[in-house]
């Protein structure tokens, strides 16, 4: 038998084109000139995750068989023993994409054939339109429709204080201290529900419109906002609930029929689990690296088809142009896939990007 292709070295690379931290992981192996990449994009800790990768996973890995992907991603997450969050989770995704990437290369095949196939030709996306005012955001949808998106997720800014969408706000949604503006709950819920009534009455119904609550208000306020957008027909309403909320899921499956969508800090199985066994969201919105990368987002894919959950994961500017490709490859060969958050890569990050996803209408 011939021997095995095994791992010879892990590296990262850590970079910013446009201000965004990025981290990917380069896997190299015994076959001359072949290696993997793998997103490992945790803006906020990426030297955390960058010292995870080469002071404990590096060593770790050295000398495993490439084609051994599942045996590596357990053994990897139970080294450690204490597992999970989302510094571990990402350092281990960086290594688990890049030896898909590796296998896909070595079978000479686009990845999404190793993953059973197409199920679509192509991956529907949202964009981001936002604004000052409610004028401003029905311009920017506007743009994005003339340019062929038919679905925009909209936020607008509140007078006088700090929201998702406004210019007090950086582009993960965290508060820029630089700012004075403060975070109020009550003026946002009350504006979300007209920002929607002005959209649908200015752009009609054939547009699918989106809006993200960023897991920022209370939760019986945010049971109030799901209803109060019912009529509006969203496509969906993302990140209503912190993570710490997630019982009041129940509460909105009770009194609202506005599609749900959520997972974007999701780390653990136990948080998204129970939503989905229990029917209590529509679209899972997990950021794949943050889970620990395509191993487990296959198998969670999976286990939503089963009930009836969509897919939507996360995908704006902090995730890495590697990770959009392992995103859309997995779109691609998944049944019951939703629909991809999408990041425009500027100038700066297709230089240091060749290859960039294209988007095309």
């Amino acid at each position: 038998m011939p021997r095995p292709v095994t791992i010879t070295d892990v590296k990262t690379i850590l970079t910013a084109p446009n201000g965004i931290r990025l981290v990917v992981v380069k896997v190299y192996t015994s076959e001359p000139g072949l290696y993997g990449l793998g997103c490992a994009t945790f803006t906020q800790r990426a030297l955390a995750v960058a010292t995870a990768i080469e002071k404990y996973l590096c060593p770790f890995v050295t000398g495993r068989d490439v084609d051994r992907i599942e045996d590596i991603y357990q053994a990897c997450n139970l080294s450690g023993y204490w597992r999970s969050g989302p510094v571990l989770n990402n350092a281990l995704s960086g290594i688990d994409q890049a030896l898909w990437d590796i296998k896909a290369k070595r079978a000479g095949m686009p990845l999404y054939q190793l993953f059973g196939g197409k199920c679509r030709e192509a991956v529907p996306v949202y964009v981001h339109a936002s604004g000052e005012t409610f004028g401003a955001v029905e311009e920017s949808a506007r743009a994005y429709l003339e340019q062929g998106f038919r679905h925009v997720r909209c936020q607008v800014a509140i007078p006088g204080f700090s929201t998702y969408g406004n210019r007090s706000m950086n582009s993960f949604g965290a508060l820029n201290l630089s700012q004075t503006r403060t975070w109020e709950a009550t003026p946002y819920v009350t504006t979300a529900p007209r920002l929607f009534a002005h959209l649908r009455q200015a752009l009609g119904d054939e547009v699918e419109l989106l809006h993200d609550v960023h897991e920022r208000v209370p939760a019986i306020q945010a049971v109030w906002l799901a209803k109060a957008l019912e009529e509006y027909r969203l496509f969906f309403l993302e990140d209503l609930l912190a993570p710490e909320d997630l019982d009041y899921f129940r509460m909105v499956r009770q009194q609202t029929a506005t599609p749900l969508a959520m997972g974007e800090l999701f780390v653990n199985q136990a948080e998204y689990v129970p939503l989905i066994r229990e029917r209590l969201i529509d679209f899972i919105r997990v950021h794949i690296s943050d889970i620990g990368g395509l191993t487990p987002a296959r198998k969670l894919a999976a286990f939503c088809e089963f009930l009836g959950v969509r897919t939507a994961f996360h995908g704006p500017g902090d995730v890495s142009p590697v990770g959009h490709a392992a995103n859309m490859h997995l779109d691609l060969a998944i049944p019951n896939f939703g629909i991809q958050e999408l990041a425009l890569f500027r100038d700066e990050t297709r230089e240091v990007f060749p290859g960039c996803p294209e988007v095309h209408d």
